[in-house]
């Protein structure tokens, strides 16, 4: 596995050295035994031939006659670093593709296709003749114009790690046939150089590829550099960015979404140099070895994680008639403000999907340098939205279910006077739609099918019962996250303790637009862990004392697996350490300087907040359609068109502010 895979691993290679550093001074048995295990895994490095290993595995790829979709008997087998996306072409599917899976001794790659069936509750696996090589850490995203979805990259490694391979391939994958295609550069046409830990997003026409980092075994490059893939042309391009401007340093595993005008990115992480000192440096030499460092004496250079916190906007102009490059696009970064109310502490591996307009985060850990004994990471399972256009970022929380019926209480007459104002200005706003319906020729007394029909459908399908957990699922990091039709899945993801690497294999779904709890698709218990004994326990304890301390450790696995909060003391649905409080007052203000449109009431449904609103925007609609001019060729809008525009309008409304009404 890379270094910087799961975001973190910078920071365990620092706690292995000095330990390695100490043990060094020692002769008992052990140390010749962990001497033993390294000369295995240099053997490893100098004897697997990587070339050699993915020829086989593309050997036996080829002795698939034809594309299958065979039902799985079980969920994908753990991984991490996979990724997840809702199939563009059908509401009912989730792809999940590669992945690796480290079980303390040696790594796993994956390049299998599974496919959820979120009505059915069923996995089914994809073979193919033509598929990607096993990898991890690659990216993909669905092309803006089109069904499609196009894979870029990832990264390979002998079993024991010693040897990394990186990829600079491209696929896209059909959603609806299953088959991938390799895409070939033309001629002598410039591809992206090969890299792992990438982001992609599709805008208009084109996908856009930033960041990313190579290992080479012996250093990590982090790139900062920008592709763009014109898929009409069928060709990468390396943009000119302009001269003089600012632009994002070199990092990997940030989020970068798409914008109506390119798309912004948020985050990330990196090594960075920084100049250290000579004296008590042990800790802060091991944990740049890797990346390398330069001078000697009393000072030197070393390489030092961090967590990127800034956001810039990715611009994109299409190209003119007029344009001096032809039909490439002109891109420029633009630096954003820092977010209101980013998650603190700043966090890695903390992942995030699109959603109307809005980014979704999950998880992440942060890492406290504590001594040169070892580093202290503390994991969240906090959920954050993301506010694009705003810049802002609100904390979600579950609603928990409703323990019985209100008593009566004379105290609550006032709002019971303000329930019934409420429902009477309703009452008046029905009656006035009426009035508009007779004006302009609607009849949405009753609700059109495009707004009404599919929540009825989605009723009438048998409901798959599943557990419901009122809790967010246990803190990690680098979990795959996508949305389909308004519900989060969180697939996997990774925890730490200690020295033991725990790789979660469930799956949840969470209804962004209820947020009536977390729904446990399915969970399985951790598998065990391969890896060697802990090296904080005593050199020379015997061998009782080892067999006690692996009961220890089979017990945390155990608490972890079968508790969701057990591993922390602080219960799931509040952040691990206290967020930056959010200000009413600057909810109003900004709420105040968007607009004065109708804004959703705290918790109030999409339809109710239509029913309430709905003569607004059909006001609105068709005051911007009397105002628009009309070609000679354009006919009269019609009153279902006009009907459909407003529930959009109100749509996007409730969805972009539900969140600071609700703090409110």
């Amino acid at each position: 596995m890379a270094k910087d895979k799961k975001t973190k691993s910078g920071s365990k290679a620092a706690a292995k050295a000095a330990k390695a550093a100490k043990q060094e001074k020692k002769a008992s048995k052990k140390d010749k035994k962990v001497a033993s295990k390294n000369k295995d895994v240099d053997s490893d490095t100098e004897s697997v031939d990587l070339d050699a290993v993915l020829a086989q595995y593309a050997a036996e790829q080829e002795k698939y006659n034809a594309i299958t979709e065979t039902i799985a008997p079980a969920p994908p087998n753990p991984r991490t670093a996979s990724t997840l996306i809702a199939n563009p072409a059908n509401e009912n599917e989730l792809f999940l593709f590669g992945g690796e899976y480290f079980n303390g001794a040696t790594a796993q790659f994956y390049n299998d296709l599974s496919i959820y069936n979120i009505k059915t509750d069923t996995w089914k696996l994809v073979t193919s003749p033509n598929s990607p090589l096993p990898r991890s850490g690659h990216a993909w995203c669905r092309a803006a114009n089109t069904k499609e979805i196009y894979l870029f990259g990832g990264e390979f490694s002998s079993p024991k790690q010693g040897t990394f391979y990186h990829y600079n391939d491209f696929w896209r994958l059909d959603p609806a046939s299953r088959e991938w295609t390799r895409i070939e550069a033309k001629g002598k046409a410039k591809t992206p150089p090969a890299r792992s830990g990438h982001r992609m997003v599709g805008y208009k026409q084109w996908i856009l590829l930033f960041g990313g980092f190579q290992d080479t075994s012996q250093q990590t490059k982090y790139l900062d550099d920008v592709w763009v893939y014109d898929c009409t042309t069928l060709e990468w391009h390396c943009p000119v960015l302009p001269t003089g401007r600012p632009k994002p340093d070199a990092r990997s595993s940030f989020s970068f979404l798409p914008h109506e005008q390119g798309a912004v990115i948020y985050g990330g992480y990196s090594r960075v140099k920084t100049a250290v000192g000579g004296k008590n440096q042990q800790h802060q030499k091991g944990k740049g070895a890797k990346g390398g460092s330069s001078g000697g004496g009393s000072g030197r250079t070393i390489l030092k994680p961090k967590v990127h916190e800034d956001t810039w906007f990715l611009r994109v102009v299409p190209p003119s008639a007029e344009s001096p490059t032809g039909s490439l696009p002109q891109v420029s970064w633009e630096k954003r403000k820092r977010p209101a109310n980013p998650p603190s502490p700043p966090r890695a591996g903390a992942t995030m999907a699109f959603h109307k307009g809005r980014g979704i985060m999950f998880g992440g850990v942060h890492d406290v340098e504590e001594s040169e004994e070892g580093i202290d990471s503390e994991f969240f399972n906090t959920l954050f939205v993301w506010n694009i256009e705003r810049n802002r970022y609100m904390p979600l929380s579950l609603r928990r279910p409703k323990t019985g019926a209100k008593k009566a209480n004379p105290g609550n007459e006032k709002a019971m006077n303000r329930r019934d104002r409420g429902k009477a200005n309703e009452e008046e706003l029905l009656a006035n739609l009426k009035a508009l319906e007779m004006r302009a020729g609607l009849g949405v007394a009753e609700e059109s099918e495009d707004e009404k029909e599919p929540e009825e459908e989605e009723d009438e399908e048998p409901a798959i019962e599943k557990p419901v957990l009122f809790e967010f699922p246990h803190p990690r990091f680098n979990a795959q996250l996508t949305v389909q039709s308004d519900v989060l899945y969180i697939y996997g993801g990774t925890f730490e303790k200690g020295d033991r690497e725990f790789t979660f294999d469930e799956m949840f779904a969470i209804d962004l637009g209820k947020l009536e709890g977390v729904k446990e698709i399915f969970r399985r218990e951790l598998p065990d862990w391969q890896g060697e004994e802990s090296e904080d326990e005593e050199e020379d304890e015997d061998e009782d004392e080892d067999d006690e301390g692996s009961d220890e450790e089979d017990e945390e696995r155990s608490e972890i697996s079968t508790a969701p909060t057990s591993v922390l003391s602080t219960p799931s649905l509040a952040p691990s350490k206290p967020e930056e409080p959010i200000q009413t007052e600057d909810i109003i203000s900004a709420l105040a300087e968007t607009d004065t449109l109708p804004h959703p009431r705290p918790f109030e449904s999409l339809r109710d907040f239509y029913a309430r609103t709905s003569v607004v925007w059909q006001d609105i609609i068709i005051d911007e359609f009397a105002r628009k001019p009309k070609s000679a060729m354009e006919k009269d809008r019609s009153p279902k068109e006009i009907k459909k525009a407003a529930f959009e309008r109100a749509e996007e409304k409730w969805w972009d502010c539900r969140e600071e009404i609700r703090e409110m």
